[in-house]
């Protein structure tokens, strides 16, 4: 970890509410006055949208079910672990952007499915932002987690996932109930084996629960509203966390565990502001002074 150029990464899948959680980031940022540059998990995909379907269903053919943008080996994590090592040393890195849509292409001059030319990002910045699928990474000689000064992990119980993701691939991409299911499958190997064991290495998970019946979350009508559900969060060192000041904060949270609270999930930015506002200038500050 790096004392002048602190990292913060954010870990979570597609449905997790990622964005949410980069809006309150940027607020944060915005409010304080921080600069901070900002490097996005696809865009350490290995192979754009073309060649991935390809690679897919070569893999397919060859026995490999399990290939999926989940994975270690289709996304370019040596690569990533530079770029943070590289901030954390010099407050500078190479970064690069993965073009999603037509709004995007219109902005960077680059067809959707495809990524933007390599350049450099951090000149001038308090800090580097990382979101995305692989930022606490320990694996195959790879330890990504090592870098960030400070780890965030957020995802949804695993039926609210799968209920995202059907609604979102269905709704905005065309996608048939069976063909978003074939998706969830190929990806369960990556998910148990490299997402998953990222949230052991987070400082601090935040992980949404529905309280409505989502037993079979391949017909589930609705998407649970944030006042049908709640947010876990669990901090992995406790010390110096004052619970007491969070749970009169935060209306009607409650204490589950010595190091978790449970709070209504429309109050999740809220929470989020008062946890992660005074560690992150902690963060920005002591990089300032030691600059």
């Amino acid at each position: 970890m790096s004392i002048q150029h602190p990292i913060i990464s954010v870990v979570g899948s597609s449905g997790a509410g990622t964005s949410t959680v980069k809006h309150t980031f940027d607020g944060i940022f915005r409010r304080e006055g921080y600069v901070a540059a900002s490097i996005e998990g696809d865009a350490f995909h290995r192979f754009n949208r073309a060649d991935m379907k390809a690679e897919m269903a070569n893999r397919k053919a060859a026995g490999d079910a399990t290939f999926s943008h989940f994975s270690v080996e289709a996304n370019l994590l040596s690569e990533l672990e530079g770029a943070m090592r590289t901030y954390g040393e010099t407050g500078k890195c190479k970064a690069r952007t993965y073009v999603h849509d037509e709004r995007e292409a219109e902005l960077h001059g680059v067809q959707p499915g495809h990524f933007t030319d390599w350049r450099e990002v951090g000149e001038g910045s308090d800090l580097l932002f990382y979101e995305g699928l692989h930022g606490a990474v320990k694996a195959d000689g790879i330890d990504i987690a090592k870098h960030a000064d400070l780890k965030i992990g957020v995802v949804p119980v695993i039926n609210l996932e799968w209920i995202q993701k059907i609604h979102r691939d269905r709704a905005h991409r065309g996608y048939s109930t069976e063909a978003v299911t074939d998706t969830i499958l190929r990806r369960m190997h990556a998910y148990v084996h490299v997402i998953t064991p990222q949230f052991t290495n987070t400082d601090i998970n935040f992980q949404r629960v529905p309280v409505v019946d989502t037993s079979n979350p391949f017909i589930a009508r609705w998407i649970p509203t944030a006042g049908e559900s709640l947010v876990v969060i669990r901090f992995r060192n406790p010390r110096g966390i004052d619970f007491p000041y969070l749970t009169a904060m935060i209306h009607d949270s409650w204490m589950s565990r010595a190091n978790s609270i449970v709070i209504p999930a429309d109050k999740l930015d809220l929470a989020m502001q008062l946890i992660l506002t005074p560690l992150i200038t902690r963060l920005v500050e002591r990089g300032r002074r030691a600059k």
